[in-house]
C-alpha cells in the first residue's frame, strides 16, 4: 500500500543537503552586538570633554543599542523554538524507519535486491531511457523504457547479464522526440529508510548507502512488507 505525501523534488546527486537555519543569522547578529557595544563603549571613554558627544546623537546610538539586543534575544528564542519543532518532528518520522520513501535519490544496489523506479517521462515522447548514473556522475547504463508512469524494477544487471557493483546510483529520465530531447530529469525511486536525523532545520531520511534526503523532499511511502 502506498500513502502520498507531499512532494518535492531534489537532485540525487547531492547526498548531504543542508538549508540555512537562524543559527547563522544569530550568530551574525550576536557578532554585530557584541561589536556595536565595543564602539560605544570606546567612543564613550575617548570623546574629546572639551567637545562631549551630542546628546541627541548619542541617545540615538542608545535606542540602536536596544534594538540589536532585543533582535538578538527574539533571534535565539526562534532558534530554540525551532530546534524543538525539528525534534518533534524527528520523533513523529521515526515511524518511517523500516518503510520505503519515494524520492528523487540515490539508489543503493545490494547486488541482488532490485530498485523499484518512478519515471515520469514527457507525455509527446516518442522515445524514453533510463540514464544510469555511478556516484560519480558517469553513465554506466542505458536502459530503453516505455512512455509511461508506470514503474520500473531495475536489477542491477547489464546487457551481457552481469550484475553491476555494489554501491550508490542515479536515475535520470531522458525523454526525446525523433532526435530532439524534449526532457532530462532524475526519478523519484523508492529507498528503505534506515535512520531519521536532525538536519539543519529539516528531518533527514538516512538511506541503506548513508544518503541523507530531506523527508520535506518525500512523495509517497510504502510498507515492504506489504
Amino acid at each position: 500500500m502506498t500513502t502520498a505525501v507531499t512532494s518535492a523534488n531534489t537532485n540525487p546527486l547531492q547526498q548531504s543537503q543542508t538549508r540555512s537555519t537562524a543559527t547563522g543569522t544569530t550568530s551574525g547578529l550576536s557578532s554585530d552586538f557584541e561589536t556595536f557595544v565595543k564602539m560605544l563603549t570606546a567612543q564613550a571613554t575617548n570623546q574629546d570633554p572639551l567637545e562631549p558627544l551630542d546628546s541627541t546623537e548619542y541617545a540615538a546610538q542608545l535606542a540602536q543599542f536596544s534594538m540589536v539586543e532585543q533582535q538578538t534575544k527574539s533571534n535565539t528564542l526562534l532558534e530554540g523554538l525551532q530546534s524543538q519543532l525539528g525534534l518533534a518532528n524527528m520523533a513523529a518520522l521515526s515511524g518511517w524507519v523500516g518503510m520505503e520513501a519515494r524520492a528523487v535519490a540515490p539508489g543503493y544496489y545490494d547486488g541482488s535486491n532490485s530498485i523499484t523506479i518512478a519515471p515520469n517521462p514527457a507525455a509527446a515522447a516518442d522515445s524514453v531511457s533510463l540514464v544510469v548514473q555511478d556516484k560519480n556522475g558517469q553513465e554506466v547504463q542505458r536502459v530503453s523504457l516505455p512512455v509511461s508512469a508506470e514503474p520500473y524494477e531495475w536489477t542491477g544487471v547489464d546487457k551481457d547479464g552481469n550484475r553491476l557493483e555494489v554501491g550508490e546510483y542515479s536515475f535520470m529520465v531522458e525523454s526525446r522526440k525523433g532526435d530532439d530531447v524534449l526532457l532530462q530529469e532524475y526519478a523519484e525511486i523508492y529507498f528503505k529508510v534506515n535512520e531519521t536525523r536532525m538536519q539543519g532545520g529539516d528531518v533527514g531520511l538516512i538511506t541503506e548507502g548513508g544518503s541523507v534526503v530531506l523527508a520535506s523532499s518525500v512523495s509517497a511511502l510504502r510498507d515492504p512488507k506489504s
